[in-house]
Parts: structure tokens; sequence; C-alpha cells
């Protein structure tokens, strides 16, 4: 099998090691901090725009060569903050690499603590939820992102009830925070 962090091109990245109420603890590499499972800090941002009928919010699909929830469909844009970067200046940089675009009144909705485990892989993530209005016209970068589509409030709570293994984990979080925030 080859090695999943191989063509991540952020596997070195330092993240913020976080116990359970988001207090620093120290540094890991993204490769570390996933294959060992330590809790670090991460955002999830979901980017709405106003369509006649009310808000849509951009779902994204996930590339095929992600290491883990290749495929599957998530919120808009997801990582994390860099050592010494706060979350305020991460979410703008992470969507313009990501999508290519940025926001407009982002806010954090929210946060909370998961654990998936991808087969020796492990995301434990205490993650901040981020609510904007898409900013420009997003242009994904192919190796993060598959495919885009916006979706209205219904149809995405309709989609989540009939088909959660669609979605990557943290989404079936995300994404009902946001319609929650936005109704």
């Amino acid at each position: 099998m080859n090695d999943p962090f191989e063509t991540d091109v952020a596997r070195d990245d330092q993240l913020v090691l976080v116990d359970a109420l988001d207090r620093e603890l120290g540094t890991a590499s993204k490769e570390r901090a996933h294959r060992e499972g330590l809790l670090h800090r991460a955002f999830s941002v979901v980017l709405t725009r106003e369509d006649a009928a009310g808000p849509e919010l951009l779902l994204a699909r996930r590339a095929p060569g992600k290491y883990h929830s290749a495929g599957l469909w998530a919120n808009s844009c997801c990582s994390h903050p860099r050592a010494g970067e706060r979350l305020e200046d991460a979410v703008p940089r992470r969507l313009r690499e990501e999508l290519g675009c940025g926001a407009r009144g982002l806010r954090e909705i929210g946060s909370f603590v998961y654990r998936t485990d991808f087969g020796g892989l492990y995301e434990f993530e205490f993650d901040h939820v981020f609510l904007g209005e898409v900013e420009g016209t997003p242009e994904p970068e192919p190796s993060e992102v598959d495919a885009l589509r916006w979706v209205d409030a219904e149809t995405l709570a309709q989609e989540i009830a009939a088909q959660p293994q669609r979605f990557a984990s943290w989404a079936l979080t995300v994404l009902p925070m946001a319609l929650a925030s936005l109704c």
C-alpha cells in the first residue's frame, strides 16, 4: 500500500495540539497528528449565497487522491491553523488555497470534538465551525476538491437524513450546525 501522506504537500505542517477545552499543549506535524490520533485544532467553513428561494450552501466533494474521505461530500472547506497562526488568518488563507475565493461576514458559529478512525489514520479534532457568504467565484484546487455544488437548506437536510454515508464524518455535524444558524 502506498503511503497516504506521500503526495500531501502539507504533511510536515506543524499543527496545534489541544486538550478538550481547546487549550494549546504543543505542536506536531500533520502526519504525526493523524497517524497517532492526537487531538488538534481544526476548522470547517460553510460558504453560502442568497438565492431567490433562500440561502444555498456550497458543498465540496473531496478529491479522489485525498488520504481519507475521498469522494465524499463535505462542507465548503476544512483544514488546520498552523502553529502560531490565528484561526482568523488561517480560514481566509485556506479558502484561497482550496477554493480560490474569499468570504464576507465570516463568523464562528460553534465548535465540537470528533474522532474518526480511517483504518490506521485518525481525525481527532477540536473543530471550529465558520459560516460566511462566498466572495468571488470558487475555482477549486483539483488535488483538494473534485466537485462543487450549491444546495438549498431543505434539500441538504433531506440528503443528510437519507444518505449519511455520502458525507464525510465531520460534515454530519458541521452542516446541521450551519443549517441551524441560517434558519
